[in-house]
């Protein structure tokens, strides 16, 4: 079963479903770094800031290190990704560093996007609905 690593932002409602949709479809899909929940990095930040450490420090923390370590290792291993959009900067570094492992990369819009980056045809493909990402994907299993 090939496992799928679901890059997404924390505020994105959409993840624990289409996790669902993609273990319903036969993928061992990945997105338990959605857990912590949608205010994770904002409260990271703030702890941050009242202990007083610099992006740096904050950056080489024994917290950060673990949840990078856990992201990471799962990321690693996944035979391919999804990213499902809209989605940060850190999203699009690990599509990224994804794709770079050569390993087949997505990104499923949620609609298409105001401002044109042609450095999306990086991605294996773009989809701007599930099921025709679904479709691509059955070559894949």
């Amino acid at each position: 079963m090939k496992k799928v690593y679901i890059i997404g932002a924390l505020k994105n409602p959409i993840v624990p479903e289409f996790t669902n949709t993609l273990v319903d479809a036969g993928f061992d899909a990945f997105s338990e770094w959605y857990t912590p929940g949608p205010d994770a990095d904002s409260y990271l930040l703030d702890y941050a800031k009242r202990r007083g450490w610099s992006y740096k420090r904050a950056l080489n923390s024994y917290a950060v290190e673990h949840i990078f370590s856990f992201d990471y290792k799962h990321l690693q291993s996944a035979d391919l990704a999804i990213m499902l959009m809209p989605c940060g900067k850190s999203g699009h570094l690990e599509l990224g560093w994804h794709l770079g492992q050569g390993k087949p990369g997505f990104i499923l819009f949620d609609s298409a996007p105001e401002r044109f980056d042609l450095m999306y045809r990086f991605a294996t493909d773009v989809f701007f609905n599930q099921q025709d990402l679904l479709n691509a994907l059955q070559r894949f299993k």
